[in-house]
Order: C-alpha cells, then sequence, then structure tokens
C-alpha cells in the first residue's frame, strides 16, 4: 500500500491482537489497545487495515496461513522431537492450545470463534484452520498405525474426527470446571479416546501408561 507508514511490520501487529484478543476478547479489543502493545498511534491501524473489523479479519487470515504452514510442517518435526507419532500427535494438540493459558483467555478465544461461526468472511478462515489441523492430525494417526502404535484397520479419518471433537470439548469442560491445567486435560482425554486402539502399551512423557485394550 502507497504510503504505509514503516518500522513495525504486519506480523508483529497481528501477534499484538492476538494477545490482546486472549486478554479481553474480540468484544472488548481496540485499535487503541493494540496499537498501544506496538507503540504506534491507532491512525497507523487503521490506516492498514481500515478498520477494527479489517484487524480482526487480518488476524483470522494469518491464523489460516499459519496452519496450512504447521500442517505440512509439524507432524514430521513433533514425530523427531517426541520419539513417536501417538506422542506428537499429542504434542500437536497441546501446542494448539498454548494460548490458552487461563480460562478466561479460552473464554476469550472462544468468543473469537464465535465471530469465526457467525460472519461468512471468517468462516471461511476458520474452516481452514480446522481442516489443516484434520490433516496433521490424520497424517500423525496414519504413522501411528504403520509403526504398529496403533491397530491395522483403525479408521485413521473417523479417529481424526473423534480426536478433534475430543480437544475442542476437553477445552470447554476445563475452563468450567477448571480442575489442573489445560494441557493436563488434553493429554489425559487423548489417551481416553485412544485406548481402545492402540495395538500395545504407550507410555508417553507426562502420560500414565494405557493399558492395552
Amino acid at each position: 500500500m502507497a504510503g504505509r507508514p514503516r518500522g513495525v511490520d504486519d506480523s508483529v501487529i497481528l501477534r499484538a491482537t492476538a494477545d490482546v484478543v486472549g486478554r479481553v476478547g474480540p468484544a472488548g479489543l481496540t485499535l487503541a489497545a493494540v496499537a498501544r502493545e506496538v507503540g504506534l498511534v491507532p491512525g497507523t491501524l487503521m490506516q492498514r487495515f481500515g478498520s477494527k473489523r479489517g484487524l480482526l479479519l487480518a488476524l483470522a487470515e494469518r491464523a489460516a496461513e499459519s496452519a496450512r504452514d504447521q500442517a505440512r510442517t509439524s507432524p514430521e518435526r513433533l514425530r523427531r522431537a517426541n520419539g513417536s507419532a501417538l506422542a506428537a500427535l499429542t504434542a500437536l494438540l497441546v501446542e494448539s492450545m498454548e494460548p490458552m493459558t487461563t480460562p478466561q483467555t479460552y473464554a476469550n478465544h472462544l468468543a473469537f470463534l464465535c465471530l469465526d461461526l457467525g460472519e461468512p468472511e471468517f468462516h471461511a478462515h476458520a474452516l481452514t484452520v480446522h481442516r489443516a489441523e484434520r490433516r496433521a492430525v490424520e497424517e500423525l494417526l496414519s504413522a501411528a498405525v504403520a509403526a504398529g502404535e496403533l491397530r491395522a484397520g483403525t479408521d485413521v479419518g473417523a479417529l481424526a474426527r473423534s480426536v478433534q471433537a475430543m480437544s475442542a470439548g476437553a477445552g470447554l469442560v476445563w475452563a468450567l470446571d477448571r480442575e489442573g491445567t489445560l494441557e493436563q486435560r488434553i493429554r489425559q482425554e487423548i489417551d481416553a479416546v485412544l485406548a481402545h486402539h492402540v495395538s500395545s502399551p504407550v507410555h508417553r512423557p507426562g502420560h500414565s501408561e494405557l493399558e492395552e485394550a
């Protein structure tokens, strides 16, 4: 864009926007709050993004781009780091929830998801994120079948849908009952979802051993 103020990259602004959303939710976010976060004036953000909605839409678009990139690279990276496909799967789900450190932060990001569901432009980006995560989950589940961690013949597509539903539901239940941390809840629930599919006991750091089904 001609005349765009220089000095702070859009990626920095969008990271700050995500942080502010986590603290106050999309309804409480203002251009002034984000501008303070990055040392700019609100008019600079108005020039770059047009409005608060434009800024939030840019954040949603960046999240979709990031999700596509991570779907290509995260499965192999996490397998190398964690030593098995199932351990990598858990790490993937934990990573996706990292910004949600408290029930309030979770609620604020959930409010952003509600915005995603209610407006077509936002929904398109949210659907991209969802589908990218599904591909990564399916890749790791397929790798687990190939490695003998999961039973031969496991319906990877159906199990991936269950894993994603578990991840979303576990966050909501945790935000309600507030028992332990979100990471602990994700690890507990993924063990439960996989318990009837593992081909032998699997031990992963931070997990109790799964019993052979």
